[in-house]
């Protein structure tokens, strides 16, 4: 059975495992996990991962997140990162999947941060509170800091150039780790995430031709390609919030490969070519726009192929796989509205997205009459 006959034998099973956590009845939020942390986890953890003494503080957390992360500081030690994860939508096995991965992406040179095992000799602990479960992973902390802590200023006498150039080769460095990756525990297929029966329930039926284009989306992917050059563990979020950036040597730290799966590498590319658009989201010429995207993507594309070969047919394919990362945003925001017992609506971005998919607009747009760099990524309200 090839990887993608494989994920589309497992929808069903997906499909019923994240209706069941939209659909709510045992969902708690995050800032509940903090205060039951506090008063119950912090202990045990802190003496399963030998941290007495750490100064450990919540991150603010993001919108729709699944996890509960803690800073861990103590003066002459290493800085380490405490992740508890509280929804129920994933398995034992995945979350194995996806800290096995990490351990393996490290222990071959791999841009990421360790995972650190506890005092049992485990990278995943579980612990058990009021009837749930709670799944904790200790990581050691990136190097560096997030460009947006920096205002978006790259290393002093450095060309941005360089920077771009790193993007492409962290990811190529991961892709070409990923080819030669033999997993214990599974993560989940692409196509057994997003599958037609999910994405008809979970989107409103006011969106009827938002549903018939992703169902030929999803067509389009199930006809691609999964071989062994092409399809494997993707980092699936990869964006300038889940890396840091060592502003004294430039090296990129990958992390938070929370929604990692198996996928096309293809799609971790688009993510790429997404990343650039801030840095000329305010340029009102639209020729100005293309040229800038054209030579920021061929630079990080000679990153990436420092690392691995991609040929130029299947980056012919990048609009394709632009439209998948519409597609998942789209989604994760329809799942963020249930999570949160909120009514479907739609604001000005989330229009933005479905109009671009409804009417086949490539490229997010960006080239196109569409986009407003005074408003960028904004459309008017779509009334459900």
């Amino acid at each position: 059975m090839g990887a993608v006959e494989e994920a589309v034998h497992l929808c069903e099973r997906g499909f019923s495992v994240q209706l069941r956590v939209i659909q709510g009845g045992d969902l708690i939020t995050n800032q509940e996990v903090v205060e039951i942390a506090e008063a119950n986890l912090l202990p045990i953890v802190s003496e399963l991962y030998e941290l007495e003494g750490y100064d450990m503080r919540p991150v603010q957390a993001h919108r729709g997140g699944r996890n509960v992360v803690y800073t861990c500081e103590k003066a002459g030690t290493e800085a380490k990162m405490l992740r508890i994860a509280f929804l129920p939508d994933r398995t034992r096995e995945e979350a194995l999947g996806e800290v096995e991965y990490i351990r393996y992406l490290h222990e071959h040179g791999g841009p990421v941060p360790n995972v650190i095992r506890s005092k049992n000799g485990n990278l995943l602990e579980e612990i058990a509170h009021h009837e749930r479960v709670y799944r904790i992973c200790l990581f050691e902390r990136a190097k560096g800091i997030k460009l947006a802590d920096n205002r978006y200023r790259y290393r002093e006498g450095v060309p941005i150039t360089e920077y771009y150039y790193n993007c492409g080769k962290v990811l190529g460095n991961l892709h070409r780790l990923s080819k030669g990756y033999t997993p214990v525990h599974r993560r989940r297929h692409f196509l057994g995430i997003y599958n037609a029966a999910y994405l008809d329930d979970l989107i409103p039926n006011s969106l009827a031709r938002l549903k018939a284009k992703l169902t030929e989306l999803i067509a389009a992917l199930a006809g691609l390609d999964s071989g062994h050059d092409a399809y494997g563990m993707i980092h699936f979020d990869f964006n300038d919030g889940n890396y840091h950036v060592d502003y004294d040597s430039g090296r990129i730290t990958l992390y938070d490969f929370d929604n990692s799966c198996f996928g096309w590498y293809l799609y971790d590319l688009a993510d790429l070519w997404r990343s650039g658009l801030g840095w000329v989201a305010s340029e009102p010429d639209a020729v100005k726009r293309r040229s800038f995207m054209d030579d920021y993507f061929n630079t990080a594309i000679a990153g990436y192929r420092s690392e691995t070969e991609v040929e130029q047919s299947t980056l012919d394919k990048l609009p394709l796989f632009i439209n998948v990362t519409l597609m998942e945003n789209i989604v994760d925001t329809f799942e963020c509205m249930w999570r949160n017992g909120e009514e479907p609506a739609c604001d000005e971005a989330l229009s933005y997205l479905i109009k671009c998919l409804e009417d086949d607009i490539p490229y997010m747009g960006f080239f196109h009459d569409i986009y407003a760099s005074d408003e960028p990524f904004e459309y008017e309200i779509r009334r459900l």
